[in-house]
Parts: C-alpha cells; sequence; structure tokens
C-alpha cells in the first residue's frame, strides 16, 4: 500500500467525508504539507467537536436516569 493510500485509508477510518479526503490527498500529491497538516487539524477540531456534543447528551442522559431514579424511591 502506497503512502497515500494509507493516508487515504486512515482519513476514512478517522471519519472523514470524501470530499475532505479528496482535498487532503490532492495537497499530499502536490506536497504542500503545510496546508495538509492544517486541513488534518480542522477535521481533528471537527471530530472533537463532535465528541463534546455526544458527551452533553450522555450527560443529559445520565441527568433524565438520575431524576427517573429518584423519582422511584
Amino acid at each position: 500500500m502506497t503512502e497515500k493510500e494509507q493516508l487515504m485509508r486512515g482519513l476514512s477510518d478517522a471519519g472523514c467525508d470524501a470530499a475532505a479526503c479528496m482535498v487532503i490527498g490532492s495537497l499530499f500529491e502536490a506536497g504542500n504539507t503545510r496546508e495538509l497538516l492544517r486541513r488534518m487539524r480542522l477535521q481533528r477540531c471537527a471530530l472533537v467537536d463532535e465528541m463534546h456534543r455526544s458527551q452533553r447528551k450522555v450527560d443529559r442522559m445520565d441527568y433524565l436516569i438520575h431524576t427517573q431514579e429518584k423519582r422511584m424511591k
């Protein structure tokens, strides 16, 4: 597997959409490392934001469970 194929697979495994993979792949081919890293960091930030949104949902669900458990006592 080539370096680009490994990169593309890794991006896909990390949840990057096809458009982001294409842009990053093109930057890799062009040797534009600075912009490639910037785009990868943007993708990482999006993943962290998604994780935080999910954590808020889990926290909310925990609160609702706790509230219902208190009602049952």
